[in-house]
């Protein structure tokens, strides 16, 4: 008897450590700790990384950047584009077990839209007049004009249950999402513990038991903890650290062209930025293409307000005069605009990326060599992002996302009042442009006029677009099923394994 149940116990113990053995927990590093969760309101790439696996929308964006179901099964368009109504998919839950409902898409959209929320994605959903139940599983959406990009932008409007969208939870410390993981445990500035969710309603997702996002500032650790196998996954890599990555034994670069881009914002409410002339005088002074050598190691191009990888969307540069480097010429706008030289500026950079402070660097040469003298003022993220959403500043050089459809960024930056418009810009012109773009549902139309807006925004709007880079995720062998897209959406992490 005694042997038989020393047998019995090995072979629980066996089957025990098989089970632990078969546990997948995909080990990922990042350079910055989220400052804060918040779906509805936190945007920074941190954010982000782990929002795409913990919330969803109505629709998503596929790796190809195109439009498709998530929390809607279907739906279906009014003949005159102001009637959307959409079936939820019958399985989908909240972490918390609570079936979502048509009651919780509403009050996530009233959240979004509410000025008390300050939602930066509150002008992506402006033409909403109204959503409502209209059956168990069906909530229809009535818009006051068409909107084009309606579909594209509800990707980034996140379903949250209806208590946590009135104040029931902390949505910048605690989640309670959709998505195929949920937060665990988050120790600030150390790491994010996502866990599997049993019972998501994709059947046979996710197929890892957790994931362990670990903040490791240092790029150097970074790189040894993946070319070791401590990290299995580096989300987002810089340019540096991927030249210096590429060929590691057990190391493979994942890449796309990025939506995302570097630019200069400028406070075009305060002199002498408020002047078209020194707008176009600070264009006219970067070489755009020696930031691409210099910061980029060549792994990027040039790239006006839209991204060269939205083909059917961006205008080539040459449509642009002023990114014909050239900083006697730049000198001369000065002298137009008849601000005394060198003109002295505080140019606040996003200090936990390094790419930025790397394109800072060389933007202040470029910058001092052509009639400025800027003064770069490196911040932590936190202050930055403070100082950026209360306009404290004349200029900041930071890196900003971009999104599949044209409306969805350039609406909320440029429109007089946008909700990402901290540039305090206003131009009636292009007020009448971009309302006209998303009410057009004629595509030849819809595509002439953002070319105009290029051409406009490109040398006399608020930002000095910079370059748009090479996206690089790097993982190790093994990791299988991950797909980097142009957005940063960690959507895939659904789908992705580790084979032992």
């Amino acid at each position: 008897m005694i042997r038989a149940s020393l047998a019995v116990s090995a072979a629980v113990a066996a089957v025990l450590a098989g089970s632990l053995a078969a546990a997948q927990t995909l080990e990922v590093a990042t350079d910055q700790s989220p400052v804060g969760l918040d779906p509805h309101v936190a945007t920074s790439f941190a954010t982000v990384l782990v929002n795409g696996a913990v919330y969803e929308g109505l629709t998503a964006v596929d790796k190809d950047l195109k439009v498709v179901p998530e929390l809607a099964e279907s739906w279906t368009v009014s003949p005159d584009g102001l009637t959307y109504v959409f079936t939820l998919r019958p399985g989908a839950k909240f972490h918390d077990g609570s079936p979502v409902t048509p009651a919780d898409v509403a009050a996530s959209f009233a959240r979004v839209r509410d000025p008390k929320t300050g939602s930066p994605y509150a002008s992506r959903i402006d033409m909403v007049k109204s959503v409502e139940a209209t059956g168990d599983r069906q909530v229809t959406v009535t818009l006051t004009t068409p909107s084009a990009p309606f579909l594209a932008n509800l990707t980034a409007i996140v379903i949250v249950p209806a208590a946590a969208a009135t104040g029931g939870i902390d949505l910048q410390r605690k989640t309670d999402g959709t998505g195929p993981f949920t937060l665990k445990e988050w120790v600030p500035d150390t790491y994010l513990l996502l866990a599997k969710v049993d019972g998501y309603w994709q059947q046979g997702l996710p197929k890892l038991d957790a994931v362990k996002i670990n903040i490791v500032p240092e790029a150097s650790t970074r790189q040894v903890g993946i070319s070791g196998g401590t990290y299995q996954m580096l989300p987002n890599v810089d340019p540096t650290t991927a030249a210096t990555l590429q060929g590691t034994p057990g190391v493979t670069l994942l890449e796309t062209p990025d939506l995302s881009y570097t630019l200069v914002g400028m406070n075009v409410s305060k002199p002498p930025f408020d002047n078209p002339k020194v707008r176009e005088a600070l264009n006219t002074a970067i070489d755009r293409s020696q930031i691409v050598e210099a910061a980029y190691f060549g792994k990027g191009q040039p790239g006006g307000p839209l991204s060269p990888a939205l083909k059917d969307w961006a205008l080539p540069v040459s449509d642009y005069p002023c990114y014909a480097a050239d900083p006697e010429k730049a000198k001369a706008l000065l002298a137009e605009a008849g601000v005394a030289l060198p003109l002295k500026a505080e140019l606040k950079v996003l200090g936990s990326n390094q790419n930025v402070v790397d394109v800072a660097q060389v933007v202040q040469a470029q910058l001092n060599a052509a009639g400025f003298d800027i003064a770069l003022n490196v911040q932590e993220q936190g202050t930055f992002i403070q100082d950026w959403r209360n306009s404290n500043f004349q200029l900041f050089a930071s890196i900003n996302g971009g999104v599949a459809d044209p409306d969805g960024y350039m609406f909320r930056t440029f429109r007089t009042g946008g909700s990402t418009n901290v540039f305090k810009y206003s131009d009636a012109e292009v007020d009448t442009l971009l309302d006209a773009g998303r009410t057009t549902l004629d595509p030849a139309k819809r595509k002439e006029i953002y070319a105009d807006l290029q051409k406009r925004l490109a040398c006399d709007g608020p930002i000095a677009h910079l370059v748009y880079g090479q996206l690089f995720t790097a993982v190790r062998d093994g990791v299988t099923g991950y797909e980097i897209t142009g957005n940063r959406s960690t959507r895939s992490l659904r789908q992705t394994a580790v084979e032992r």
